[in-house]
């Protein structure tokens, strides 16, 4: 029978390992000429995609408030990797759109993190990777909420 006192440690094991990977991933796009972006922001380009987005948009996909949002944007800004344009279909809104050097740090991060997934599948092995799923198709884990990044489809 399993020990059920220490029920914290799933939850503390998983964050472990992504934090673990995001710190990976950020010391290797650092290396490759983007050392300003930090794990927030890279969330924020993630979030904003190659179609653009309003902060009322952004901060619903990231889970924030608009303010914070737009405060995560001004540094985007700031560091190069994201400007305000006037949207097209809305001339009273600022649509947030990746710069050629936001597009190239978004294009990266995704290169570096098939990398790492790909050498962390190969050291846990197909075994172990199955985990709780048991080799079902269906995740354990709990679905993400409506809006959020982390549904299939909703981030561009």
């Amino acid at each position: 029978m399993a020990d059920e006192t220490s029920g914290f440690e799933l939850p503390l094991l998983l964050f472990a390992g992504f934090r673990t990977l995001i710190d990976q991933l950020h010391a290797e796009l650092a290396r490759q000429g983007h050392p300003d972006v930090r794990p927030a922001y890279g969330f924020a380009l993630q979030a904003i995609g190659r179609g653009g987005a309003t902060a009322s948009e952004l901060g619903r996909l990231l889970g924030v408030s608009k303010q914070a949002a737009g405060k995560t944007v001004d540094r985007l800004v700031a560091l190069g990797y994201a400007e305000r344009a006037d949207d097209p279909a809305d001339a009273r809104r600022k649509v947030i759109r990746l710069t050629p050097h936001g597009v190239d740090a978004l294009a990266r991060s995704a290169a570096i993190f098939e990398q790492l997934r790909a050498q962390w599948a190969t050291a846990l092995g197909p075994a172990r990777r199955a985990g709780p799923r048991g080799g079902s198709e269906k995740t354990w884990l709990p679905s993400p909420g409506p809006g959020s990044m982390w549904r299939a489809g909703s981030a561009a």
